[in-house]
């Protein structure tokens, strides 16, 4: 097995990695405060498309997280960047929050339900059926369809609820157009949240709770990769899938004297 460099940069998802419905996981104060110390380039990852960097930063510091917000990367930031890339200053019929439309807006585009580029789904506390119709009609009369991520089930107190994946296959089936997701797992999340931090994969380490979005993810980008047992998945769980992480440890406190 070919040796891998030092660990240089890290990446970890946040719930179930650094929290667990809304209680900070122990050790992960000193994760953050280890790697903030050591000035290595990091950043925390959330396919919730929901909450800007700012809003994340404000909810992780009242727990007891000190997260900057140049430290977070979202899906929403993730989706922003892409298109910039792909087609810059577009305009985008939207279904989202504010994570989404600034992300959009601070990349140039032009939110508008008039012949758009693009409809961009992403998480939102209620979705319209006027405006997933509307959605549909515009993905019918051309516009590419673009989610933030598949996550087909999201938490609440009160139990799952329908997410982006959820949401997408809706429209999917109404249009016969299948989404880009950029999100995890596509490794086009962890390239971007890379190239934000200046850092290369095989110097980087990616940190997460589940197999199917976390893992699969580093693991497609090249990255060491950290399971955690602290979140989705259970250590009998690993088997059933077809890959594995370089690493399983049963929380965040087992990697702080890694950094």
């Amino acid at each position: 097995m070919t040796e891998r460099k030092p660990i240089e940069s890290w990446l970890t998802d946040m719930d179930g990695v650094l929290m667990h419905e809304g209680v900070p996981v122990p050790g992960a104060d000193r994760f953050i405060k280890k790697l903030r110390d050591s000035g290595r380039p990091f950043l925390v990852l959330t396919n919730n498309s929901i909450y800007t960097a700012r809003d994340l930063h404000a909810r992780l510091n009242r727990i007891g997280l000190e997260v900057p917000a140049e430290n977070i990367w979202t899906s929403a930031l993730a989706t922003a960047t892409f298109l910039d890339n792909q087609h810059p200053g577009g305009t985008a019929y939207v279904i989202g929050e504010a994570g989404l439309t600034t992300a959009l807006h601070d990349a140039g585009y032009v939110m508008t339900d008039l012949n758009p580029d693009f409809v961009i789904l992403g998480e939102t506390r209620t979705y319209s059926f006027e405006a997933l119709t509307k959605a549909i009609r515009l993905i019918n009369d051309g516009a590419r369809f673009i989610a933030t991520n598949p996550d087909n089930t999201g938490p609440s107190p009160a139990g799952a609820l329908p997410a982006t994946g959820s949401v997408a296959a809706l429209i999917t089936k109404a249009t016969g157009k299948e989404p880009y997701f950029v999100g995890k797992p596509n490794p086009l999340m962890m390239r971007s949240a890379l190239n934000a931090i200046g850092a290369h994969s095989e110097s980087s380490a990616m940190i997460g709770d589940r197999m199917d979005t976390d893992v699969l993810a580093g693991l497609e980008a090249g990255m060491e990769t950290f399971l955690v047992l602290t979140g989705l998945t259970s250590r009998t769980d690993i088997d059933s899938y077809p890959y594995r992480p370089t690493n399983v440890v049963d929380s965040i406190a087992d990697i702080v004297d890694l950094v």
